[in-house]
């Protein structure tokens, strides 16, 4: 996935971001290269992206603009809106400061990192 400015929009990384989707594994026979079904809010709604993603063998779950709730993605987005909140609380991360990427990149993984051994911490 590549890094882009705040003031970008997020469905210009659509294509680029399915292209490194890794293989699927885990289950017998040959892994998946793609996945099944792809998730996405009313920000991707739009007849190019989902021609784009059935093209690749992926069933586009996209809500519809201008439709009332209903689709149930909500369920899907609170888990990625929780991951995106927990990264906020360390302050380096809420704003950019870094100008190289792979420093920005790190503070991500250490990031995860902790927030994994929290995690951890309160299971034991």
């Amino acid at each position: 996935m590549s890094l882009t400015g705040g003031n970008h929009n997020d469905v210009t990384q659509l294509p680029p971001l399915l292209a490194k989707v890794p293989a699927v594994s885990g289950l017998v026979g040959r892994p998946r290269r793609r996945p099944e079904v792809l998730l996405a809010d009313r920000g991707y709604d739009h007849d190019k992206y989902r021609r784009l993603v059935w093209k690749q063998g992926i069933k586009p779950v996209i809500a519809r603009r201008g439709v009332a709730h209903g689709s149930n993605l909500g369920a899907y987005r609170w888990v990625v809106e929780c991951t995106i909140a927990w990264l906020h609380g360390f302050r380096r991360l809420r704003v950019r400061w870094e100008r190289r990427d792979d420093i920005h990149e790190a503070f991500l993984g250490l990031a995860t990192c902790l927030i994994t051994h929290r995690h951890v911490q309160r299971l034991c």
